[in-house]
């Protein structure tokens, strides 16, 4: 039964202090909302996953903050393991009261409840409380499986999922196997966090603001060979846009030191021996459903891991990291843009060893389905 807290004039929530609310009492889930444009619109339901992880923690602060705009009331879905620290959940629930966009919060450990009418899924997979990188976003076909039959039976129609975890292919083939009321375009995974990595490393480059920097191109997945591409990233500066490669002058560093450089970061963030904070991908996870929902800016792409359809010679079916453009929903994949020969051969070598895991993922997927 939700609880509707104290509250002054114009429904503002009145939060009370840590030490009154105390660790035994529940945290209140439901507020009300006194922006009138806001209540005028209907909530949606978001879901998280791993509820008790440290992703969830910092994802549900960006989700409040305004991942859908400034004037959608959104209620909060957490799914947590009956294990998880009951403390840092009612922590998190109570944090999430200060946020308006958030109307309602739902924490369960049951799938079927958690997933009911849902709109919007982070699948994250668990973190290990020691670490917060992506790479120990680790597989359990278990829980998995369990989560997307729930999601295929009970989520609302058209319900778009965010895979965040390594690897990421396994748990995309487990949902679309498990949960075909989906459609595979609504599968996707996120490589935004290497996108927006690039964006800022330019920027850093040129002594430019990330939001002057766009069109970087994250071909492939959570793979040594990924490979980022600047052939067709500009830069806007007070005299015009201008090509990124045109500006720093310099083939042989981009394609060389500059590229082992952000790979240096792709090891760090893929959890290769040292702990980085979990707020990128907490921010770099909105970031795609923003764009995925509200759309891309006229002229501007960005990288989404999604089932390929064959586009640039990657096979089909291979979640595989795009430019996309995104409109009324729905994502499209930017095509027709030329390859050097530079980029060809990354782009290949990151499809032939996705294509090996891939195929030991369907193997993998199919052995515990019918093991």
């Amino acid at each position: 039964m939700a609880i509707i807290p104290p509250r002054s004039c114009a429904g503002t929530y009145i939060s009370p202090s840590l030490a009154d609310l105390g660790r035994s009492h529940s945290v209140p889930l439901l507020f009300e909302i006194s922006d009138p444009a806001m209540a005028e619109r209907e909530p949606v339901r978001v879901l998280v996953t791993d509820a008790g992880g440290l992703v969830a923690f910092d994802l549900v602060q960006h989700i409040g903050s305004g991942m859908l705009g400034p004037d959608q009331p959104m209620i909060v879905h957490l799914l947590h393991r009956e294990t998880d620290d009951v403390e840092d959940l009612d922590d998190l629930k109570f944090i999430m009261t200060s946020y308006r966009l958030i109307k309602g919060i739902v924490a369960t450990t049951d799938a079927e409840k958690a997933c009911k009418n849902v709109e919007f899924a982070f699948l994250i997979g668990k973190v290990p409380s020691q670490t917060r990188t992506l790479r120990s976003c680790t597989y359990s076909f278990s829980d998995y499986k369990l989560q997307a039959t729930a999601l295929g039976n009970y989520a609302a129609a058209n319900c778009k999922v965010l895979v965040i975890a390594y690897p990421a292919d396994t748990i995309a083939l487990t949902l679309k196997r498990c949960a075909p009321s989906i459609p595979p375009k609504n599968i996707t995974c996120l490589t935004r966090l290497y996108h927006n990595c690039a964006l800022g490393l330019i920027s850093s480059t040129l002594d430019v603001p990330n939001r002057d920097v766009k069109n970087i191109i994250i071909w492939g997945n959570h793979s040594s060979p990924q490979h980022l591409d600047v052939n067709h990233a500009t830069v806007k500066t007070s005299s015009g846009e201008y090509p990124v490669r045109e500006l720093i002058n310099n083939d042989a560093w981009l394609n060389g030191e500059f590229i082992a450089e952000f790979k240096k970061w792709v090891d760090i963030s893929n959890g290769t021996g040292t702990i980085i904070n979990a707020s990128p991908i907490a921010k770099a996870a909105c970031d795609h459903f923003r764009d995925w929902v509200l759309g891309t800016p006229e002229g501007k792409w960005v990288s989404m891991g999604v089932f390929s359809d064959g586009s640039y010679n990657v096979p089909r079916d291979l979640i595989f990291s795009f430019p996309v453009t995104c409109r009324n929903g729905e994502w499209t994949i930017v095509q027709g843009l030329p390859l050097d020969e530079f980029s060809r051969k990354k782009i290949d070598s990151t499809v032939d060893e996705l294509m090996k895991q891939h195929l030991l993922n369907v193997a993998s997927v199919e052995g515990y389905l019918h093991g």
